[in-house]
């Protein structure tokens, strides 16, 4: 992934605002369903196959629930950017570009080592340690060991698998989701969703944009009780993608967020 060179001088008129695509909303919304349905079918088909405990509180935390969604995640912002492509080369008459190189452009996935790397750590550390036990609180009173039951889908997560199988898991969950998600999330849809509200005011559209993408993050991890600290860190991500215009960031912050829980957990079996 590389850095973009800045923009000389500030926005045009009538530009859109922050990071925002004039396409990819409706990809967005149809891979999101697609990958749901995938994932669905597929963690059925991996339970009767396996005789794994498959249920809501599990979903995605199997390898076969997680390319089935990850399959309508990724295909939805290639297919974006494809149709943006052809849309162009014939309004235009614009070169083509390799696939990989598009949605690299389309979606802002560039990693910076400085500010991304220290910044994503540090963004990472906090809301896992501060921001979301700090959101979580308020429900102590009304939900018996609170953090116990907010750490069981993590540790259902490690309780079965081998040496060999934690470290695949691991690898699947602490780089292969933050990389699909902030794609997603942060990229085709924030984005895809800024430039739809974009005759709205500039701060406006930026406080919109990353409160809905932090909010359909959230409740697409199927967790109740996690589901106030999920969008916390998902407002937290949108920020990030929103102000640097990337998803180095983000992305660093996401691998951090997800990794030292995993590594705890692992070490602790």
């Amino acid at each position: 992934m590389r850095s973009a060179p800045p923009a000389p001088g500030g926005p045009e008129p009538g530009a859109l605002p922050g990071p925002a695509n004039p396409f990819g909303l409706t990809e967005a919304l149809v891979g999101l369903l697609a990958g749901l349905v995938l994932a669905t079918l597929a963690a059925a088909l991996f339970g009767e196959l396996s005789h794994h405990p498959n249920h809501p509180s599990t979903f995605g935390s199997d390898v076969a629930s997680l390319i089935g969604l990850w399959t309508g995640l990724v295909g939805s912002a290639a297919v974006a950017s494809r149709s943006h492509a052809a849309r162009r080369r014939h309004e235009d008459g614009s070169t083509p570009r390799p696939l990989w190189r598009r949605v690299v452009d389309d979606y802002g996935l560039r990693l910076r080592p400085w500010p991304d790397v220290p910044l994503g750590v540090a963004a990472g550390f906090v809301s896992q340690y501060l921001l979301v036990p700090l959101l979580t609180l308020p429900l102590l009173p009304f939900v018996p060991h609170l953090f116990s039951r907010l750490g069981q889908p993590a540790k259902q997560l490690t309780a079965h698998d081998s040496t060999g199988g934690l470290v695949v898991l691991g690898l699947l969950v602490c780089v292969g989701s933050p990389l699909v998600e902030e794609l997603f999330f942060r990229g085709l849809l924030l984005r895809g969703l800024a430039g739809r509200l974009s005759p709205a005011p500039p701060k406006r559209v930026a406080v919109l944009t990353v409160v809905v993408t932090a909010v359909v993050f959230g409740l697409v991890h199927f967790e109740a009780l996690q589901l106030i600290g999920l969008v916390g860190f998902g407002v937290v991500l949108g920020t990030l993608a929103w102000r640097t215009r990337r998803l180095g960031p983000g992305l660093v912050a996401h691998i951090t967020f997800n990794a030292v829980t995993y590594v705890a957990l692992a070490l602790s079996r």
